[in-house]
């Protein structure tokens, strides 16, 4: 049973096309495991393209998945005729970004009419086991009667 109620029936279809605009994430190669309300989890492969000095997934990357998923989990919630931004958000970063493939879990702590608080874990997948890396908490804006998509020119 879902913790929250979303107010645009098609949700999932509006995070799934709006995911799929996402430049950035599809240059990582991330992609949109999971969505449910007030729920998103953003998967990316290892990539040694990705990585930092040490072999790690740099951690502008595991902060960019995390700021993804927790987006898609607060927008899941939101009308229909709105796009999601964040505001704000506090990132730990907590052991090595190394493993087969990381995924971002995130969940809405609080959804609001504006502004909505959302938890977010990262985690290193390797061999069957799973290490949390990263916590994340993020603040996200609804603009309302803004469109998700930019506009088209020409």
């Amino acid at each position: 049973m879902p913790r929250f109620t979303p107010p645009d029936p098609d949700f999932e279809m509006k995070v799934r096309d709006s995911f799929a605009r996402q430049t950035f994430m599809r240059t990582v190669g991330a992609i949109l495991a999971e969505v449910s309300p007030g729920r998103c989890e953003v998967a990316l492969p290892w990539r040694e393209d990705l990585c930092q000095q040490h072999g790690y997934i740099h951690g502008g990357v595991t902060t960019a998945l995390a700021d993804t998923a927790a987006g898609y989990a607060a927008y899941t919630l939101m009308p229909a005729a709105s796009s999601v931004l964040a505001t704000e958000f506090k990132i730990n970063l907590m052991a090595p970004a190394r493993g087969e493939r990381l995924v971002a879990r995130a969940e809405v702590l609080k959804p609001g009419r504006t502004l909505s608080v959302v938890r977010t874990e990262v985690y290193a997948e390797n061999e069957g086991t799973e290490t949390c890396i990263a916590a994340m908490l993020s603040t996200l804006i609804c603009l309302r009667g803004t469109p998700d998509a930019p506009a088209r020119s020409g």
